[in-house]
Formats: C-alpha cells, structure tokens, sequence
C-alpha cells in the first residue's frame, strides 16, 4: 500500500519537505550511529526553517499540520543525537 503524500499547501513546506526527505533517505542509509548523527544535525536545521516560517498562522489547518509533522522530526533528530551520545 502506497503511503499518502503530505497535501499541505504551501510553497514553504513543499520546498523543504523534498530537503527533508532527502536527508531522512541518507539517515536511514548510513550505517554508523555518528553518520546518521551528522544527518540528523542538518535534519534539525531544516526543521527549524518550518518552525521560524514567516507565514505562520495558528488559525490554518495547513500550518498546524506543517508544525506537527515538524515537531515529530525534530524529535526523531533529537532521539538519533541522543543516541550517538550513548553509544
């Protein structure tokens, strides 16, 4: 079963949705825990591009989606971090 495309509307989440998927592609790639960490730093980066959007609007269903999906990276990235610590 194909998984469903993000819908969300807006040229800022587009863009960086293909930048995020690519760097989720070479987390899930590498093999040593410090190389998904490198990964998970420029994840990070990108994810606060979605956070700092300038046409934030609390109100829009798109931009309370476009944050959720967001955080939920960002706590992936902080858990890979994490993980590099420990190991």
């Amino acid at each position: 079963m194909e998984r469903q495309k993000a819908k969300i509307s807006c040229p800022t989440f587009q863009k960086q949705e293909l930048i995020i998927k690519d760097i989720t592609d070479k987390i899930n790639r590498a093999e040593e825990v410090s190389e998904k960490a490198r990964f998970a730093e420029e994840l990070l980066k990108e994810v606060n591009v979605l956070f700092s959007c300038v046409d934030y609007d609390d109100k829009k269903l798109d931009c309370k989606n476009c944050h959720f999906i967001a955080d939920l990276r960002k706590r992936t990235a902080d858990l890979i971090i994490k993980a590099k610590r420990l190991a």
